[in-house]
Parts: structure tokens; sequence; C-alpha cells
């Protein structure tokens, strides 16, 4: 109700309009030093990169781009020979050449390998070697590690032109020495694990692997594992995923990723290394 009673704001309030309305703009400078934080920052460095690598690569790596740098003629006659009616996971299913392009492609630019500057990468369980030969286009140095028990992979990574080691890995065994560390170690539907067997790994297992695989990392280097769904639906027993996370791992779904910094050997780290 109105009483006939003005009231005259605070002195200080007037003041403080004053100098909000008066005060000069932030510089470009400040106001980035406002932005530049966190996830921003994240960001803001992602299309940096994706300026500078650009400009090497004026089209963004598509898809379609990748299929029509593989020879046809050649993939279409090693189609011919594997290719079967409904192969479910037998491996005929990777001649779906689409399909594990995009999925591969979606893959590099999960890493950010599609923006990062030239970087080692050693690739385990390499198959067909689709995720490899995408970073080989991009200017990536590139090895694949796998067995060489299929015809079809053969003739596939001949046909990509992957440089790839023969070994099976083994529980409780070192990887093969090479000449080099990588910036990132990555393994997709891992099976080495003996996966959908009574003999599946579990901590002592995993922890030789780890600490084996962070003697073949560079400085800052990344391990990205993607695990397969086992007989019960699951990824990884509580303790294994314990486990995981005491080794300083990042849990996201079938996905263990050591980021930089986070992966050191342990105990159970080889001899020799």
């Amino acid at each position: 109700m109105y009483c006939g009673v003005s009231f005259s704001p605070p002195q200080a309030k007037i003041d403080r309009a004053i100098r909000l309305r008066y005060q000069p703009p932030l510089r470009l400078s400040q106001k980035l030093g406002k932005i530049l934080t966190g996830e921003a920052f994240d960001s803001a460095r992602r299309h940096t990169r994706a300026i500078v690598r650009n400009r090497r690569f004026p089209a963004r790596i598509t898809t379609g781009a990748i299929i029509k740098s593989i020879d046809a003629r050649r993939f279409e006659e090693i189609r011919r020979k594997y290719a079967v009616d409904d192969p479910g996971d037998a491996p005929p299913k990777y001649l779906d050449l689409e399909h594990w392009i995009r999925t591969n492609l979606q893959r590099v630019r999960e890493l950010g390998l599609d923006y990062t500057p030239r970087s080692r990468i050693l690739d385990l369980g390499c198959g067909a070697g689709y995720f490899l030969y995408i970073n080989k286009l991009l200017g990536h140095e590139i090895l694949g590690l796998d067995l060489d028990d299929l015809p079809m992979f053969r003739e596939l990574i001949e046909l990509l032109q992957i440089p790839r080691t023969i070994a099976r890995i083994e529980a409780f065994q070192p990887l093969p020495k090479v000449d080099r560390k990588f910036d990132i170690i990555t393994a997709y539907l891992i099976c080495f694990n003996n996966h959908k067997s009574d003999k599946l790994w579990g901590p002592a297992e995993w922890d030789y692997f780890l600490s084996d695989a962070a003697g073949h990392l560079a400085q800052n280097g990344r391990l990205w594992l993607e695990l397969n769904r086992e007989y019960d639906g699951s990824y990884y027993t509580p303790e294994l995923k314990a486990f995981f996370e005491q080794r300083g791992a990042e849990l996201h779904s079938y996905r263990v990723v050591f980021n930089p910094g986070t992966l050191a050997p342990s105990e159970a780290a080889p001899v020799g290394r």
C-alpha cells in the first residue's frame, strides 16, 4: 500500500551503479582469461588443433573419402573369397567396409587423433587394420600386433599396407620388444584376456600386462582399452573394477582408459624393463 513516503537508495548503491555504467569494457585478453578454463579451455585447444590440422587436410576426413582411398577391385576380391551370409560375430563381419570404417573413424575421433600432431600408435589385436589405416592416412606412425592365423585378416593387412608384428599376448608374458615407444597404445574388442573362457584374466594377470605396457609408452603416453562383454553380460567383475581404478584408470562402461601420467609400472613389472 502506498503511504506517501519516498525512499532513496543508499549512497553505496548509487556509487556502485555509476562505476558499473562507466567501467571500461574488458579487453579481449581479459575475456579469454575468464572464458578459457576447464572444459572451455579443452574445447578451445581442440578447435585450435583443428585449424592447424585442417591446413594439412583442408577437408575433414570422412568415411566416404577413406573408402575411396582403398583399392576397390582388390577389396572386392577379398570380399568374394571370404564373405558369408549372416556372419554374426565371425571374422567375415569385418567385410562390411562402410560399417567398420565408420566405427573406426569414430574411434580415431574419440582419441582426438584427427587433430593431434603426428603420433606413434600401437594397436593390440589390430585385426583387419582399419583403425591403423585411418591413422596412417592422417600422418601418424603406426604398428599393429596380432596373430597370423586368419588369411582374411592377412590379406586385408597387406591390402592396406599396415606394418604388423606377429605375436600372441599371453598372461604373465611380456609384449614383443620394439625399437620405439608409443604415444598411444590401443586395444579394441579385447580377446587376449581369455575372453569368454574359464581362464579369464583377473587382477594379477592385468597387473602384469599393465606394468609391461607402461614400459612401451612414451612420456605422457596413453593406454586405451575396450573390453568385450562376458557371458554374464558384464565387462569386468567388481574386484577387477576396483583394481583398474586403483591403478589409475578411468572406467566408462567397457572402456578402461589410462590418461597421460596415470599408468606406472608396479611390482609386477617384467624384469629388464
